[in-house]
């Protein structure tokens, strides 16, 4: 007969699957943002003015894939200075609001080829992103300094796009 796990084994499994699921709702946001840019990035934007500071384009993937972990153990570290969320749920709205943002700007600037309204959702996304990061370093530093290249890299990214749309 198997002897049951203890409570401290079973909180420590659960700690794990939390990350696990972090883990895929920030790569699944990434997924689902290539998924909208796949045809557009080929058709569409190439025919774009843009700024010779622009980026090649085979640096997003890996610079977005190696963001999403990174967005993920900062609100797992978050989430576990509180795991019952009284002290943690204003800044895990504030990260999840900001993932939403981070998905719409995808539909917006690729789906729906609009760099306008995209410019507009990055303005939030920042705005959102700037509280996440506040609310992060609030509950635990290291989980607010995984969250600084984001920032930086969303800022970038509004330079780019706002670039973009007066150019075009």
């Amino acid at each position: 007969m198997k002897k049951p796990k203890s409570a401290q084994l079973l909180k420590r499994e659960r700690r794990w699957w939390i990350l696990a699921g972090l883990l895929v709702l920030c790569l699944g946001a990434g997924w689902m943002a290539g998924t909208v840019t796949a045809g557009p990035v080929r058709t569409w934007y190439p025919g774009l003015a843009k700024p010779a500071w622009t980026p090649p384009g085979w640096i997003f993937a890996p610079v977005w894939t190696a963001l999403y972990v990174m967005m993920a153990v900062a609100a797992f570290r978050v989430w576990c200075t509180d795991p019952r969320f009284s002290g943690t749920r204003l800044a895990l709205n504030f990260f999840f609001a900001q993932l939403v943002f981070n998905i719409a700007w995808s539909f917006l600037f690729f789906g729906l080829r609009s760099p306008g309204l995209a410019l507009i959702d990055m303005g939030l996304l920042w705005i959102m992103l700037a509280l996440t990061v506040y609310a992060f370093f609030d509950r635990d530093h290291p989980a607010g300094y995984l969250m600084l290249p984001y920032l930086a890299w969303v800022s970038f990214a509004a330079a780019l796009n706002a670039a973009i749309w007066t150019m075009n």
